[in-house]
């Protein structure tokens, strides 16, 4: 098992804008079973003066089905040899297969909330808000046309950091 040294969000081992370019696992649990998803789109910020952080999931994802039936969930950030795994979990769905187990990533759990122990730094949160996107909130129509051509608008989580946890070196 990997050791983790707990750390604050002004202590994340990475810059915020380079999430772009570094994948992260959403994860949650329901019912005693876990999925997760790859994820590149989110980011950092103050909100109703809490350490938040921001994700997005589309309607179709079946993940979204364990967020919504969760209070809390993690944030899991890989190193770059992890690329292939997250490609695999973010291509096949938890409904088709065992992804998780196939992934060869091992869960582990903090105060209830799963995670992956190879991660580098997970982040744990509860969530704070949920707004489903809708096209007439879109000023900028292009976004639409760009990433929305199945009007498969994201959900839109406000999640509000209560540990993170990063691999002690």
């Amino acid at each position: 098992m990997l050791q983790y040294r707990q750390i604050t969000p002004s202590e994340i081992p990475f810059p915020i804008f380079e999430l772009k370019n570094k994948w992260m696992l959403i994860t949650a649990g329901k019912d005693g079973k876990v999925n997760t998803m790859t994820a590149s789109w989110g980011g950092f910020g103050i909100m109703w003066n809490k350490e938040v952080a921001f994700v997005v999931i589309r309607p179709q994802r079946y993940t979204l089905e364990f967020v919504e039936q969760s209070d809390s969930i993690s944030l899991s950030f890989f190193d770059r040899s992890f690329k292939k795994t997250l490609n695999y979990l973010g291509s096949v769905s938890g409904r088709d297969e065992n992804k998780i187990e196939k992934s060869n990533l091992t869960v582990s759990y903090k105060n209830g909330i799963p995670y992956f122990e190879e991660a580098e730094t997970v982040i744990f949160a509860k969530k704070l808000f949920i707004q489903p996107m809708k096209e007439d909130g879109f000023i900028e129509k292009q976004v639409i046309k760009n990433w929305y051509p199945d009007k498969d608008y994201h959900h839109l989580y406000i999640i509000g950091i209560s540990e993170i946890i990063t691999k002690t070196v």
